[in-house]
């Protein structure tokens, strides 16, 4: 009996209907299009405005396109996997809430949280439960809402992110395809420069800490920028070498959207033609947990079964590494 691997055989995907445009953001804070463009190649981003929807909201809309464009029975999905940094509630689980939603009555669920790592590390779980063979079906989602948490006067962090979600199925495969590689690292010695600090339970949220803005999140930008180039460079090249790939047989970069100059070194670095490198940032910004997905997505219509694809990611943390996986269809 061949060894089950764990492929991806579909994708979803949603983001908000409204737009915010760098000339909206213009009129919000201090900075301009030129600006953010030239420092983070982003365009716009989606932001969901609709008043008490989360989260969820975006991983149901995900699933659903999902389910919709593979003709999947949800009553067949044996787990659903929710990544997210943005959870609905505390010690409420997005996941358990999605998957009855989406009508996976049968399936298990949770949430995982490495923030813009989550879900690369989320691959990883889907695969294992499904190399294990007791589970055919796993739906990973990531999904975030960033604006939740960003300060709209800080023009260091709101040009940066958007909502989003995009989804994956993983299934068994005998071909050989799917997830072949993994090489995932984490340092906590750098939460300090990438976080939201207070509403957890180490720092409680008080009407003080909230009057200053305590609750959104932050980053050390030049420290973050550092660490993720080199971090996913490193791990890219680390799966690439060990299973005998070269630039040439690297049929695609999927890397974290969190900043195109990143993107670029990283791409770079690794030693990829830009062609290969795959980028959306310009429409939907750092969507953190979602900007794998919603990349695959987008660029389902180009990949073909077999074709070699690198995933790396960096997040705050820090955690961050890189997958290897054969395009299943």
């Amino acid at each position: 009996m061949s060894k089950i691997s764990a492929a991806i055989t579909a994708v979803g995907a949603y983001v908000p209907e409204y737009v915010l445009t760098n000339q909206i953001l213009e009129t919000m804070v201090d900075t301009n299009d030129e600006w953010i463009t030239s420092r983070t190649g982003i365009k716009e981003r989606r932001i969901l405005k609709d008043e008490g929807k989360g989260t969820s909201y975006l991983a149901i809309k995900a699933a659903q396109d999902l389910i919709n464009k593979k003709g999947i029975d949800p009553k067949d999905i044996e787990l659903v996997i929710v990544a997210t940094a943005t959870p609905d509630m505390k010690a409420a689980s997005t996941a358990s809430y999605t998957a009855t939603e989406i009508g996976a009555v049968n399936a298990f669920s949770f949430d995982m949280d490495a923030a813009c790592s989550s879900f690369l590390f989320g691959m990883s779980v889907a695969a294992s439960y499904i190399e294990s063979g007791r589970y055919k079906n796993v739906l990973l989602i990531g999904a975030d809402k960033m604006s939740s948490i960003i300060n709209y006067k800080d023009r260091a962090t709101c040009i940066i992110f958007g909502d989003g979600a995009g989804a994956v199925l993983f299934e068994g495969n005998n071909e050989g395809l799917g997830l072949q590689d993994e090489y995932l690292r984490s340092d906590g010695t750098g939460r300090d420069f990438l976080q939201a600090t207070y509403g957890g339970s180490s720092y409680k949220l008080t009407p003080e800490i909230m009057e200053q803005g305590g609750q959104y999140a932050f980053q050390e930008g030049r420290t973050v920028f550092k660490n993720a180039v080199s971090s996913m460079a490193d791990a890219a090249q680390k799966v690439i070498e060990r299973n005998n790939l070269t630039t040439d047989t690297v049929d695609w970069f999927a890397a974290h959207q969190a900043n195109k100059r990143i993107l670029d070194a990283t791409g770079n670095r690794v030693g990829l033609a830009p062609e290969k490198v795959m980028m959306n940032i310009e429409k939907y910004g750092n969507t953190t947990s979602a900007t794998l997905p919603l990349l695959i997505n987008d660029y389902e219509s180009k990949l073909k079964k077999g074709d070699n694809v690198i995933f790396a990611a960096f997040g705050g943390g820090f955690n961050w590494g890189s997958i290897y996986l054969k395009w299943a269809y």
